[in-house]
């Protein structure tokens, strides 16, 4: 499996509140209704709680503000997601996410990137 990671913030203009509604209630059901077309296998949205202990904790490794959430995903492997991102249906449901994503995402102050994972222990 391969897998894409993004890290996104909010646009500015908007509530953490109506940041996460918008990502889980509009974005999320367009990126299930647009699955198939792109060989999609998995769509996690992980959602930032909004904790002091955050702020403890960045304090204490010197790191930056933390990210508004966090999107994965999985395709079987690079070649299916070349395939599917290659096709007109695949082309067609990028461009549809990407206008989307424009109305709740800044681009300019998120990130982007393939992972593999290395599962280094489970079920302690």
């Amino acid at each position: 499996m391969v897998k894409l990671v993004y890290c996104v913030r909010k646009r500015s203009d908007l509530s953490v509140e109506e940041f996460h509604d918008y990502w889980l209630n509009q974005h999320g059901p367009l990126v299930a209704r647009l699955a198939p077309g792109l060989n999609l296998k998995r769509y996690v949205q992980s959602h930032t709680m909004s904790l002091d202990l955050h702020e403890i904790i960045k304090a204490t490794r010197g790191l930056k503000d933390h990210y508004d959430g966090l999107a994965e995903l999985w395709w079987e492997n690079m070649d299916v997601f070349i395939d599917a991102y290659s096709s007109p249906e695949g082309m067609d449901a990028d461009a549809a996410l990407r206008e989307d994503e424009a109305k709740f995402i800044d681009f300019a102050d998120s990130c982007i990137f393939f992972s593999e994972e290395h599962t280094i222990c489970e079920n302690l």
